[in-house]
């Protein structure tokens, strides 16, 4: 008979210990029906009391005002600490400034800095004339303005276009003198991968926390294309995983949910206390990993 001992360590799970900090990524909707159903996303992961919750830009920096209108809701409305994410791409520092300065008056004390994707079709990125350059740039620029807590973005695999660990490592080691004050990871799905890169942070000399990015499977097809964007590698067993599951959506979400959750479980035998969910704007494979991890809506919480 298995006994639940047996049972967590076969499932990894730590039920016993405190569960971890997370924080959430949405992207802004594009009509009036995605909106609804981005809200309901963050009315149901709201309960699981986030660190803060950021809001992306599309490539090109082509959802700027969608990003300003639901970074605002989320704060005033749901009662979350916003992110709003910050690209050097397609505009002036002036202009970059003028939403920074919005985003203070605001309330806003929280900008994810990055250097941002080109747009589509635009033969790669290209510094915007009389634009801030890079993030490192970006962030000194919003450390001028006020006070801001700055986010930055680390690659464990690289950067594709990065040449080598070492320019990857310095350049996160500029943004942070510069004024970061948390790295979020590229998504990975090998937790021994992100274990190295933490070490070859810290023997760099780096010591702001650095947060895995974790991507539930919602649609393999789409982790594929994703992966192939930023250089994240797709581990052949996840492949097989999945490869059958295109038409059985039900079974895709329960294993996707503990393939995620088992990668989290992993990171925290090491010491990670903290997650960052890319959530694709859906709360229930987010929901269940969370639940599996061991946290609770704060009213459950309470009783």
């Amino acid at each position: 008979m298995t006994t639940p001992s047996m049972m967590e360590d076969r499932l990894a799970i730590s039920w016993g210990s405190a569960p971890p900090a997370v924080s959430f990524e949405f992207f802004p909707p594009k009509t009036e029906k995605m909106e609804q159903a981005l809200w309901q996303t963050v009315q149901r992961l709201r309960a699981l009391s986030p660190k803060f919750v950021s809001v992306t830009y599309g490539a090109g920096g082509t959802t700027r005002e969608r990003t300003h209108a639901t970074v605002a809701r989320i704060q005033n409305q749901a009662g979350l600490s916003a992110a709003a994410h910050l690209t050097c791409v397609s505009a002036t520092r002036d202009e970059v400034d003028a939403v920074a300065r919005h985003y203070w008056q605001a309330g806003i004390r929280h900008i994810v800095a990055l250097r941002g994707d080109p747009p589509e079709a635009s033969g790669g990125y290209r510094p915007t004339p009389g634009g801030y350059e890079y993030a490192v740039d970006l962030v000194q620029g919003l450390k001028r303005i006020a006070d801001f807590e700055i986010s930055v973005a680390a690659y464990p695999e690289n950067h594709p276009e990065a040449p080598n660990a070492a320019f990857e490592i310095e350049n996160l080691k500029r943004k942070i003198d510069a004024g970061a004050t948390r790295a979020i990871t590229q998504f990975f799905f090998d937790p021994e991968i992100f274990l190295r890169y933490r070490d070859t942070v810290a023997a760099a000399g780096i010591s702001i926390p650095i947060v895995p990015g974790i991507l539930p499977v919602t649609n393999f097809a789409t982790v594929v294309r994703f992966a192939g964007m930023c250089g994240a590698a797709v581990p052949a067993w996840l492949t097989r995983l999945f490869e059958t599951l295109d038409a059985d959506p039900e079974t895709r979400k329960l294993a996707a949910a503990i393939i995620a959750a088992q990668q989290c479980e992993a990171l925290r035998s090491h010491g990670v206390d903290m997650f960052h969910f890319y959530t694709l704007n859906r709360a229930d494979l987010t929901y269940a990993i969370c639940h599996l991890l061991g946290l609770r809506p704060a009213a459950a919480a309470q009783k």
